[in-house]
C-alpha cells in the first residue's frame, strides 16, 4: 500500500516535470520529420506520463477555481461553449447524410450510374456509388461522436432515474459531482487509452503496442513508415475507416472535457444554492410546436 501511495505522488510530481519538458522541447515529439519524434508522440499519447500531466493540469485549474469562483464559472462557460460550438457544427452532418443518401438513390436507381464525380471548384473527385453509400456511416459517426457533449449540455440524453428525482437539491449536485468524477471522466480515459493505440496500429508500421516501453518504440522507429489503412469492407467501398478511429478519440476527449465542466457546474451550483441552477447555461431555444416527443403512454 505504501509503495502504491509513493508511486502515485511520484508520478504526480513528475507530471509537472514532463509538462515542462514537453513545452520546452517540442521538437522531441512534434518534429515529425524525425521518426523518433513520431514514436515519442505515439508513446506519450497513451502513456501513464500523459495521464498524470492532464491530471496535474486538472488539479491546478480546480484548486484555482475553488479559490476564485469567477474563474471556475469561466471554465464552465468556456468548456460548455466549446461543446455547443462543435456540436452545432457537426450536427449539419445529419443533413449532409440525408442529401447524399437521396443523391445515391437517384443516381443509382433511376439513372443507373456506377460512378459519381463531384467537382464544385473544378477539381474532380470520382468514386463509385457504393463508396458514397458506405461513406454515410462516417456522417452518422460524426454526429454521435462530436454531438454527445452538446446533447449533454442541451439536456437531451435519456436518464435512468432511480433516486435522483426524490432527493434534495444539494444531494442532486453531489450525485452529479460523483457521477462526473467516477463515471464520465474515468470512462473517457479508458476509451482514450484503448483508442489511441487502436488508431496508430492502422497508421504506421511497425505496429506500436500499448505494452511497448519507450526504448522499444524508439528502436522500432528505425523501420518506421506510414501505412494508412485503406481497406474497404466491400469492393469499391468506402476506404477511410481510420477516420472512425480518429472520431473515437475526439469522442473520448470531448466527454472528458465535459466531465470536467459538469463537475465544476455541479460544484458551483451546490455551493451557491438553487438560485445558481442553470446559470450561464446556453441551450438552444425551441419554438412553440417544435418540442421533442419525450414521453410515451402505454
Amino acid at each position: 500500500m505504501a509503495t502504491a501511495i509513493l508511486w502515485f505522488f511520484t508520478q504526480l510530481g513528475m507530471g509537472f516535470v514532463n509538462l515542462f519538458q514537453a513545452i520546452s522541447h517540442p521538437g522531441l515529439w512534434l518534429d515529425w520529420a524525425n521518426k523518433e519524434a513520431i514514436m515519442r508522440f505515439i508513446y506519450y499519447g497513451g502513456s501513464t506520463e500523459f495521464f498524470f500531466v492532464v491530471f496535474d493540469i486538472f488539479l491546478v485549474v480546480t484548486i484555482a477555481g475553488f479559490i476564485f469562483p469567477a474563474f471556475m464559472w469561466g471554465c464552465v462557460r468556456g468548456l460548455e461553449g466549446f461543446a455547443n460550438t462543435v456540436g452545432r457544427i457537426a450536427a449539419w452532418a445529419g443533413l449532409l447524410m440525408v442529401l447524399q443518401q437521396v443523391m445515391v438513390v437517384f443516381l443509382q436507381s433511376i439513372f443507373r450510374m456506377g460512378d459519381i464525380t463531384i467537382a464544385p471548384f473544378g477539381v474532380g473527385f470520382t468514386q463509385s456509388v457504393g463508396w458514397f453509400s458506405e461513406e454515410l456511416k462516417l456522417y452518422n459517426a460524426m454526429v454521435v461522436a462530436m454531438c454527445a457533449s452538446y446533447t449533454f449540455v442541451q439536456g437531451g440524453h435519456v436518464r435512468v432515474d432511480l433516486v435522483y428525482a426524490g432527493v434534495s437539491y444539494h444531494t442532486k449536485r453531489v450525485i452529479d459531482m460523483l457521477g462526473s468524477l467516477l463515471f464520465m471522466m474515468p470512462l473517457a480515459v479508458v476509451i482514450w487509452m484503448y483508442g489511441w493505440y487502436f488508431l496508430w496500429r492502422h497508421l504506421v508500421v511497425p505496429k506500436p503496442s500499448a505494452s511497448d516501453a519507450l526504448d522499444r518504440l524508439l528502436m522500432k522507429s528505425r523501420a518506421l513508415r506510414w501505412n494508412v489503412e485503406t481497406i474497404a469492407f466491400s469492393p469499391n467501398g468506402f476506404n477511410g475507416y481510420f477516420l472512425f478511429k480518429i472520431l473515437l478519440l475526439i469522442f473520448a476527449a470531448m466527454i472528458f472535457l465535459h466531465g470536467i465542466a459538469f463537475f465544476y457546474r455541479s460544484y458551483m451550483e451546490w455551493k451557491e444554492g438553487p438560485e445558481s441552477e442553470g446559470r450561464y447555461l446556453d441551450r438552444d431555444i425551441v419554438e412553440p410546436g417544435e418540442e421533442a416527443f419525450d414521453h410515451a403512454e402505454f
